[in-house]
């Protein structure tokens, strides 16, 4: 039986702070103590990062408040999850950041806390001594993260630890831009050095542009977040590999996998929807070396791209928090977030690396694009026997929107796919 917030409307909530500042789920919530069991909070749970977490440290055993500002959340429909709502950060940083000091303080001691968005991570981090009595963070200081966040900074970092990157120009006039296009060939992509305003505006992580006037336009947009016009690197989605970590402050590498993607939601760009495990020693000494060069400790994934012009990685981007598709790590061993958890709590376990090659990892359905199932067994980012809510939920709004195609009126819950 769900421990709380079984019923998702306001009658269930609880304000804890100053009106429409900060809320959250279920009266019963009262205090939170550990009665010997292990407390965790995971944050932003609308979509897979989330509810990958979840399900990790509720395997293991630790209790899970799930806070997010949307009732309808696939998390929330986790049967190891203990709902609670919270503002938006994007729309009320303050109260999003009030909420958790109030839900912090029905702990008896800190516990660990996972964002599994930018967001949520970049404003956890500019508020960290308001929340370090509550909390214990898996990633570095704001001073630190916020360089980190920055593209270009990650491109000039990683080319100064000796890793190959893309042929990237920052124009600063437009004219600059159209001779970038002209001197790298198209296509190219127009990318934002400060990507968290642009993806909040545009809803998107760059521009691919194949024409000078699309160049042009792409340009004016993203003037005001730093474009850096980058050149494409051949290949499809199959060209995608990641270096899964969590490192410890101390700057032990305690987790570490590999893989790469073999479809993503979108061409060219978008996160993962299937991924599989791939051990690549290019891959993890050359992403460990950059984490350690970029002084970060923390969960974080290192993208590359197979460059088939020369056989190099070129480095894509650096994203210092759990991504989308963390959750085939636990297959092959190495679970970030337990991994993690159990470091900051004090009991750290021994290092562990990736192992088994050719695990996949899978969104099986998502409405608007067709099936991705794999061959069984493999690991799906929705769908699991031990808990069927998030399941139930994500088959009817797959069905849902088939029936909305065929003209049939019906409410389903909005769907929130985002991560690498």
């Amino acid at each position: 039986m769900r421990k709380m917030c079984q019923v998702y409307d306001s009658k269930d909530l609880l304000r804890v702070a100053e009106p429409s500042r900060a809320w959250f789920g279920a009266s019963r919530l009262l205090r939170v103590s550990r009665n010997g069991q292990g407390v965790a909070v995971v944050v932003e749970v609308g979509w897979v990062n989330g509810l990958g977490a979840i399900r990790s440290l509720a395997r293991n055993g630790v209790r899970v408040l799930a806070v997010d500002h949307r009732p309808w959340a696939l998390g929330f429909r986790s049967r190891y999850a203990e709902p609670v709502l919270a503002p938006g950060v994007l729309e009320d940083e303050e109260g999003f950041i009030a909420a958790l000091r109030h839900l912090g303080e029905r702990f008896d001691e800190p516990v660990p806390i996972f964002p599994t968005h930018d967001e949520h991570l970049n404003a956890m981090a500019r508020h960290a001594d308001e929340l370090r009595t509550a909390y214990r963070f898996p990633f570095p200081s704001w001073e630190v993260l916020e360089r980190v966040q920055n593209k270009r900074y990650q491109l000039e970092q990683a080319e100064a630890a000796g890793l190959a990157i893309p042929r990237t120009i920052h124009p600063t006039r437009a004219e600059e831009a159209r001779a970038a296009g002209e001197e790298l060939g198209y296509p190219v992509f127009v990318k934002p050095a400060e990507p968290l305003g642009f993806k909040r505006l545009y809803n998107r992580q760059a521009f691919r542009c194949e024409t000078p006037a699309e160049l042009e336009t792409a340009y004016a947009r993203m003037a005001d977040f730093g474009p850096m016009v980058q050149e494409f690197v051949p290949g499809g989605d199959e060209g995608l590999y990641t270096l899964g970590a969590y490192i410890a402050e101390d700057g032990s590498d305690l987790a570490v996998f590999s893989g790469r993607k073999l479809r993503q939601t979108l061409p060219f760009m978008g996160s993962c929807r299937v991924g599989e495990s791939l051990w690549v020693d290019e891959i993890v000494d050359e992403g460990l070396r950059l984490l350690h060069a970029l002084d970060f400790h923390g969960i974080a994934q290192v993208e590359t791209k197979l460059d088939p012009r020369d056989g190099r990685f070129k480095l894509i981007e650096v994203n210092p928090r759990l991504w989308q598709w963390h959750g085939l790590g636990a297959a092959c061993g190495v679970d970030f977030t337990w991994a993690a958890y159990c470091d900051l709590v004090g009991k750290r376990r021994p290092p562990a690396r990736m192992s088994g090659d050719g695990k996949r990892w899978a969104i099986a359905f998502m409405p608007g694009q067709t099936h991705a199932l794999q061959r069984p067994p493999y690991t799906d980012g929705v769908f699991a026997l031990d808990d069927p809510g998030p399941s139930l939920v994500q088959a009817g709004r797959f069905a849902g929107r088939i029936a909305s195609r065929l003209g049939v009126q019906t409410q389903v819950g909005r769907l929130s796919p985002t991560g690498s």
